[in-house]
Order: C-alpha cells, then sequence, then structure tokens
C-alpha cells in the first residue's frame, strides 16, 4: 500500500529503531511503557534512568520500597497507580514467568497493568513479534486517512494487520505515531506540509476550492 511505503521513507528503521523509550531489557520497556500512558516519552526517559539503577530487573522492583519507588516515577504522573503496576507485574514475572517476560499476548495482558496495547509494544519492539499499539495518534490518522473507521482499538488492530500485514504492524504503528506528532497532530493538521496529501480523503476535502470549479 502506497501511505505505508511512503511512511516508510519518512520514518525507516524496524519498531525497536523507531520505538522513543529507552530501555535494555524487555523487562525495562515494560515498565517504561507503563510509566508512559498519559506522560511524554521525554518524561519517561528522563525518570527511567534512575528508576533502573534502583530497580533493573523484576526481583530488585519486586521488593522495592513502595515509598522510594513512588519517588522515583512520581515525574510521570498517575505515580500510586503507576507503583501498583510495577510491584505487580514483577511480582507475577517471578511467581508465573520466572523472572523473564514472556512473548505471547495472552500472557503479557495477564501481568498488572498490561493491556494490549502495551503487550503489543513489548512484543514488537522488545521481541521483534507482530504487534500493532494502538494508541490516540493511530486511531486519529486511520480515522483522518480513512483506514478505519471504528473507535475500537481491537478493531482497528485487526483491520490495519490485515491492510499492512501483521510483519510490519510495530513499525507501521510507530511511524503513524510519528506522523501524526510532526504533522497531523490533534490541533493543527499541516495538510500542505504532508506526503500523504494525495492520499488523504480528509486533507483532501479541506483544500481550497479552485475559483474555475466555481464558475
Amino acid at each position: 500500500m502506497e501511505i505505508a511505503s511512503r511512511l516508510e521513507v519518512l520514518f525507516p528503521g524496524t519498531a525497536a529503531e523507531l520505538c522513543a523509550l529507552e530501555f535494555a531489557t524487555p523487562f525495562q520497556l515494560l515498565c517504561a511503557t507503563v510509566l508512559s500512558a498519559q506522560c511524554t516519552d521525554v518524561r519517561v526517559n528522563a525518570t527511567t534512568p534512575k528508576l533502573f539503577e534502583v530497580y533493573p530487573d523484576p526481583h530488585s522492583m519486586a521488593a522495592a520500597d513502595r515509598s522510594t519507588l513512588e519517588a522515583l516515577i512520581y515525574p510521570t504522573g498517575f505515580y500510586r497507580a503507576k507503583a501498583d503496576h510495577l510491584l505487580g507485574l514483577s511480582a507475577r514475572l517471578l511467581e508465573r514467568y520466572g523472572g523473564e517476560v514472556p512473548q505471547a499476548m495472552e500472557d503479557l495482558v495477564t501481568l498488572p497493568g498490561v493491556g494490549r496495547k502495551t503487550a503489543n509494544v513489548v512484543r514488537s519492539v522488545a521481541f521483534g513479534l507482530p504487534g500493532l499499539p494502538v494508541d490516540t495518534h493511530v486511531l486519529r490518522l486511520t480515522k483522518r486517512l480513512d483506514l478505519a473507521r471504528s473507535a475500537d482499538p481491537v478493531k482497528v488492530e485487526h483491520r490495519l494487520n490485515a491492510l499492512f500485514g501483521r510483519e510490519i504492524g510495530g513499525a507501521m504503528s510507530l511511524r503513524l505515531i510519528l506522523h501524526g506528532r510532526s504533522t497531523c497532530t490533534a490541533r493543527v493538521m499541516s495538510c500542505e506540509a504532508c506526503e500523504l496529501l494525495d492520499l488523504c480523503p480528509t486533507g483532501q476535502r479541506r483544500q481550497p476550492v479552485s475559483p474555475s470549479v466555481l464558475q
């Protein structure tokens, strides 16, 4: 599909290369993704170095002093709930998975604080497996590009996988996100500067009508 080809030119690389979150292990990516809820990647990346210095793995995180943990992740917002998730998922990893982050979707979503979007991030970025995270940027762009009309993230995920192929789902998601942050934002649609304008029904409708057409 032409949209996928153009976005790949604009934002080349694998899902791991395109991911803005900084991490050293699948566990650290999992934690960083949990922290990224309602928070920017920049803020998460400013927070996680100290966090992972103190609690680098499930064993140390599961045994974390709660007040220390909350203080470390406070800048990411919703720190009490996020502390619950980090402590809970670390304990679950030790109890059920030998301290290793599982790769299967059905296992990942059993971890506290981990939904389908987070699981898809971990699968595609940490393990190079099929996984297409659907966030607000992806929902917005797929609607504007008329790729999917549903507001249900799971339905949109399946639709995009059918259009582009599951193998590139993670990278495709990140390309849509990057395009949504740089050009097609929620508040400003920079259609004149958009490489997808001729393929975008929404952008085409926003273009001024030529005087010759009105005559």
